[in-house]
């Protein structure tokens, strides 16, 4: 199973890691690495950087960050492929005692598998086709 965690640290936006944590952190990454549970992980640029883009009643918007709720402002993500929720939720916990206050909000990821029979032959072949074109871009 896919787990997409979200975090959204405590800390004020664009604060830098210390070398000690990004140290740390560089320990935690390169376990789950050689475990091959992490598929991919990054954090991001302050919301200065970012863009929101929004579609409502049919019209789409783009607003220019920063954004003022920093409560909602992501700092980063991890994508895992483990066993289980409960397996997870574990990873998470060792990169927040890493990371300090914060939050990760861990989500499972769909596959085809999840739609049932309204998934044809011919789009899972069109999904497997993108997913290993996006495979030999890493």
């Amino acid at each position: 199973m896919r787990y997409l965690a979200i975090y959204r640290s405590a800390q004020p936006e664009g604060t830098p890691p210390t070398v000690e944590t990004m140290t740390k952190m560089g320990n935690l990454i390169e376990e789950m690495t050689k475990a091959g549970i992490l598929l991919s992980t990054e954090g991001c640029l302050p919301s200065a950087f970012g863009v929101r883009v929004r579609k409502s009643g049919g019209r789409i918007t783009v607003t220019d960050g920063p954004f003022a709720e920093s409560k909602e402002i992501v700092g980063g993500f991890a994508l895992f492929q483990v066993s289980s929720k409960e397996e997870a939720i574990e990873w998470t916990k060792r990169f927040l005692e890493i990371a300090g206050d914060g939050e990760s909000e861990i989500r499972q990821l769909v596959s085809a598998d999840d739609f049932g029979p309204e998934v044809t032959p011919a789009l899972r072949q069109q999904d497997e086709r993108s997913r290993d074109r996006m495979a030999a871009r890493q």
